[in-house]
C-alpha cells in the first residue's frame, strides 16, 4: 500500500501532456519572404536526461511582411524528418516515399494526412511557435 503513491509519482509524468509553450525561433528580419528555413527549438516535453535529443525542428516560411507559416519537420506517417526541396517546391520524406506540397498537404506516398501546422505569432521582434507534442499516425 505504501508503494502505490511512490510508483504513481514515478509513472505520472509519462502520461501527463505538457502545456503548449511559445518558443522563439528567430528575429523577424532574419527570414526572407517566400523562403522555407529550418528552425530549431527545444522539444515541448524534454526529459531531464534527453540531452541533444530535446532539440527538434520545424520548417518556417515568411509568407509576407507580417505572416508566417510553420510546419513540423516530422512526416505524418511515421515521424521521419522531411526535407524541403526548393527546386521541386516539395517536402520529401526519405524513409517511405511521403511527399507533401508547399502548403503541407499530401502529394504522394503513405502519409494519411498533411504535415502538422504549428500556430505562429510575432512578439517583440521575434517569431514564436506554439509548441506541443506532434501527432503521428502509424499505419
Amino acid at each position: 500500500m505504501v508503494a502505490i503513491p511512490v510508483i504513481g509519482s514515478l509513472i505520472a509524468p509519462v502520461f501527463k501532456r505538457p502545456d503548449p509553450v511559445w518558443r522563439p525561433v528567430g528575429n523577424i528580419d532574419s527570414f526572407k519572404v517566400g523562403q522555407f528555413v529550418k528552425v530549431m527549438f527545444e522539444d515541448d516535453s524534454p526529459l531531464p536526461w534527453a540531452g541533444v535529443t530535446a532539440e527538434t525542428a520545424a520548417w518556417l516560411r515568411r509568407d509576407d511582411e507580417e505572416n508566417f507559416t510553420v510546419f513540423s519537420v516530422n512526416c505524418a506517417h511515421l515521424g521521419c524528418p522531411v526535407r524541403w526541396v526548393p527546386g521541386a517546391k516539395l517536402f520529401m520524406c526519405p524513409c517511405h516515399g511521403g511527399v507533401y506540397y508547399e502548403d503541407g498537404s499530401v502529394a504522394a506516398g503513405p502519409p494519411p494526412r498533411g504535415l502538422y501546422k504549428y500556430p505562429v505569432r510575432t512578439s517583440k521582434g521575434q517569431v514564436e511557435i506554439l509548441t506541443s507534442p506532434i501527432p503521428i499516425t502509424t499505419v
